[in-house]
């Protein structure tokens, strides 16, 4: 059950083999060049039409925030100029509100599954974990929507983490050809009605995303590759890549037809670029020294904010689990108390003078800028309205903006840096799509921007540098990144020069943050409950072998089985997976003959394709009653059940031949191999099941079956409560 209160729902894993049984060999070799062809072609068109979409929906989602909270800024602003203070107050938490109290009532109601920012979700589909709901169309929906209306409600969230999920629904979607619940199919892509295929598609859809939200295309492969995928092929990386090729060259051409003014208060803003290539990054010893410091502090300040990142959603999740009603008043009192501290706390701050050589630019009104006048007067600049009075987007630009040493003091950056990491932390987890990044990167450019003002005596280095530094500090002590986040934050300051520094203080807050808890994402996976596959075992797997967790009874099928026990047995376990055995006189002594899975054996009874007596069938026959896509997996609607077939008392006495469907050749571990070793194969191919077969002959020809559950360490734990500390 996830922690921040989604309903308790059955997991099961996905299935990353072939199946290599008679029906799909027959299949391969019935399919003609020309069919081969437009798989690939299909293969490719897929990945780049994803590109298309995640770029026009991130795309729109930028121009709809930047109007929604332009508006409502606009229109505070405007009150505020009349020394209509209450009412600009009242305007302004009344529009935040509202806004954050639709966007939790379409998670609460309608889609819980959109809630939080989705990488995880996204990071345990492609471990081979399969969620509930979580690339559903209505969560698609749920959470653009949701995304819009939360960034604009003014919470210190972003729509980064959500362009992942965004990005990965919308691949599931258009690699399972369609939605059947909603009648929205194509034929033509029946061919992707595969794990294997539906899992190169979403990691390209999860690559799209990062590049949607950042402009960042080398940055959203190497997320893919580093943070959520657990298998990588070299033919993916260059369908990802021309994925976020596509998006880069999509975003840019509409960004530019958004610059003539055309797309209301959207203009420069909205997507994150800051153009920092004219800054000389040049640095000496002392300066090295203190981006180390800044590196160290960001990884204690990273870890602490994971660790009460978990307690918080720990409270949360008694909140949630009372009903939608609870989860919406929790988001409406945290959007109330994030108003009142970024309208209010600006007061608290005295006016400064514009700078004379900004005469024309300061005070800005009416639009996004570094001063903002709020309630000074003319001539006279706020400067923590400054950040707080903007869109988180804009508020970073101010914070990485060079050559502004005077423009923030130390206590309005103690006091924006205090405030935002609180507000990040109690907003993460509240009933609406948010991200992360943004909450991160605001806190580390202005923890950095406070260290570079405190240290500007000792340092030469700019300023709006320490912020930038600062946000790679923060991302590597809570993400635990290095190689994406290090290339996303070049992509976004186009300046090479910085890649040594980033480095640096990206590596030294990873290790320092590593030694007291797990990435933010690595711990929202165990939270919300995944029976995640880490890369490396549990030391304990080694001193147990693959037999020690294998649970019985074991339950298998002969290989020409009577209709009756196949039906009631799948009516009575909840199996996936059944070996078949071939028995005399088909063998001289019981032998394994392979690994039939459930969603099979439903198709092939539906088909009724039995027999009086205990005869063969061929793959031939079988195709005359169903075509080979009969057996591909069905989409996010429903499957066939056991429940739908509708059988005689009749054929429940007939024979059914499973060689037909039967994968002969499943991947198979011999007993004694140490269960460290059989979790590393299990993971590294994407197994669903792998057989443990005897070491010895004259015994039953296999012993059990491994599948994801058998290598948890709570599992384990039970078994074997003194092999895994607590």
């Amino acid at each position: 059950m996830a922690i921040v209160g989604v309903n308790n729902c059955p997991i099961e894993s996905l299935d990353y083999e072939v199946v290599e049984n008679e029906v799909y060999n027959q299949d391969w070799r019935s399919r003609g060049k020309l069919q081969i062809f437009q798989y690939q072609v299909l293969k490719w068109a897929l990945a780049l039409f994803v590109g298309l979409v995640v770029a026009l929906i991130g795309f729109f989602s930028n121009i709809t925030v930047e109007n929604i909270a332009g508006f409502k800024l606009l229109l505070t602003s405007n009150l505020m100029l009349q020394s209509r203070y209450m009412a600009a107050f009242v305007v302004y938490i009344g529009c935040s509100t509202a806004l954050a109290a639709a966007a939790a009532a379409l998670c609460a109601y309608i889609a819980p599954a959109a809630a939080g920012s989705g990488i995880p979700e996204v990071k345990a589909y492609l471990n081979g974990i399969d969620a509930h709901s979580i690339l559903a169309p209505s969560t698609l929906l749920v959470k653009i929507v949701g995304s819009i209306l939360g960034v604009s409600a003014g919470f210190v969230v972003g729509k980064e983490g959500p362009m992942v999920h965004i990005g990965a629904c919308v691949a599931s979607l258009l690699g399972q050809g369609g939605s059947r619940k909603y009648g929205l199919t194509w034929n033509w892509i029946r061919y992707f009605k595969n794990d294997l295929d539906r899992r190169d598609l979403i990691t390209c859809g999860a690559a799209a995303g990062v590049a949607a939200a950042f402009r960042a295309p080398v940055g959203g492969v190497l997320f893919a590759l580093e943070e959520v995928t657990s298998w990588w092929r070299s033919a993916l990386l260059w369908r990802t890549f021309s994925t976020t090729a596509v998006v880069a060259m999509v975003l840019r051409a509409l960004i530019n037809y958004c610059r003539s003014g055309h797309c209301g208060l959207f203009g420069k803003g909205g997507l994150i670029m800051f153009d920092l290539s004219s800054r000389q990054a040049t640095y000496t010893a002392t300066d090295l020294a203190t981006v180390m410091l800044l590196g160290i502090l960001g990884g204690l300040l990273g870890a602490l904010f994971n660790f009460l990142v978990d307690g918080i959603l720990r409270v949360y999740s008694l909140l949630n689990e009372k009903g939608e009603r609870y989860k919406i008043i929790l988001t409406v009192t945290i959007s109330v108390i994030t108003s009142c501290c970024t309208f209010g706390l600006p007061w608290l701050t005295t006016c400064t003078p514009c700078p004379p050589e900004l005469a024309g630019k300061c005070p800005t009104i009416g639009r996004s800028g570094n001063f903002k006048n709020f309630q000074c007067p003319p001539g006279h600049y706020n400067a923590l309205a400054s950040l707080f009075f903007n869109t988180n987007d804009d508020a970073i630009r101010n914070l990485f903006s060079a050559g502004t040493h005077g423009e923030f003091g130390v206590s309005t950056l103690l006091t924006f840096f205090t405030t935002v990491y609180t507000l990040g932390i109690l907003t993460y987890g509240v009933a609406v799509p948010s991200g992360l990044f943004i909450p991160v990167i605001l806190a580390g450019a202005s923890f950095g921007r406070l260290i570079g003002t405190l240290l500007g005596s000792i340092s030469g280095l700019d300023l709006g540098l320490f912020a930038l530094l600062g946000a790679a500090s923060f991302l590597g002590g809570t993400m635990r990144m290095t190689v994406s986040v290090c290339v996303i934050l070049l992509e976004l300051t186009n300046d090479l020069h910085l890649l040594p520094l980033i480095m640096l203080v990206l590596l030294i807050a990873k290790t320092v943050a590593d030694c007291f808890n797990k990435g933010v994402y690595e711990q929202m996976v165990r939270m919300k409950g995944f029976p995640f596959l880490e890369v490396h075992a549990e030391p304990c797997m080694r001193s147990l072998v693959a037999s020690d967790v294998v649970s019985g009874p074991l339950v298998t099928f002969s290989s020409v089985e009577r209709v009756g026990t196949v039906v009631e047995t799948l009516r009575h376990t909840g199996h996936n997976g059944f070996p078949v055995i071939e028995e005399p006189p088909s063998a001289p002594a019981p032998e394994l003959c392979g690994l039939v899975l459930r969603s099979h054996l439903l198709v092939l009874l539906q088909g009724r394709i039995f027999t009086r007596g205990r005869a063969k069938t061929s793959a031939g026959e079988v195709f005359r009653t169903l075509a080979p896509f009969d057996f591909a997996k069905a989409g996010s609607g429903k499957g066939l059940k056991v429940e739908d077939l509708e059988l005689t008392p009749e054929e429940m006495d007939m024979y059914v031949d499973l060689h037909p469907i039967t994968n002969r050749s499943p991947y198979t571990v011999v007993e004694n191999m140490s269960l460290a070793k059989a979790a590393g194969l299990f993971r590294g191919l994407g197994l669903r099941h792998m057989c443990v077969v005897p070491k010895t002959q004259g015994r039953s020809p296999v012993v059990g079956i491994l599948t994801r559950h058998d290598f948890m360490p709570q599992y384990i734990r039970g078994l074997y409560p003194n092999t895994i500390p607590r």
